[in-house]
């Protein structure tokens, strides 16, 4: 029975049509592009409402690094003292609670920066002008790059 069914993929081409193009399918004329066509689409431009979300998340990026920023002093008389302490000593704690409401403002403005990106994507996908967002994307992580390097430095203060 098996040698029966191999035996049909073994018979004759001569009862199959051709593979060939056939005159129906061959390409014939050619499409002009009309004029004007060929323009790159230009995004509109970002809504007054966006522009004034931005400049808002903006402002409360730059609030919350002013509260980083004063309350470095602070964290760093904190880590100072407790540098080299074991880790059961209370000024040890108090670095930790300090550093602890550094990162409590850090995140203050990474919550402005998650909402900038969120503008950033609609207006990605609502093809929107997005440089003025960008660039305000761009201020706001500069701001917390700069936080990021001086938890980084007061850790390892800490730490050693």
């Amino acid at each position: 029975m098996a040698a029966a069914s191999v035996s049909g993929c073994a018979s004759s081409g001569s009862h199959y049509p051709s593979l060939a193009i056939r005159d129906a399918e061959r390409v014939q004329g050619s499409f002009a592009v009309a004029e004007g066509e060929n323009q790159v689409p230009v995004p509109a431009p970002a809504g007054e409402e966006t522009l004034s979300r931005v400049q808002s998340l903006v402002g409360q990026a730059h609030s919350a690094h002013d509260g980083f920023l004063e309350a470095v002093s602070g964290a760093e008389r904190a880590v100072n003292s407790a540098a080299g302490q074991a880790v059961s000593d209370n000024s040890w704690a108090s670095a930790q609670v300090a550093l602890a409401d550094l990162e409590s403002q850090r995140s203050n403005a990474t919550l402005a920066l998650g909402d900038l990106d969120l503008l950033y994507t609609d207006a990605t996908l609502s093809f929107m002008e997005r440089d003025r967002i960008d660039s305000a994307r761009n201020e706001v992580q500069a701001l917390i790059g700069q936080e990021d390097d001086t938890l980084a430095r007061l850790w390892a203060l800490l730490v050693q």
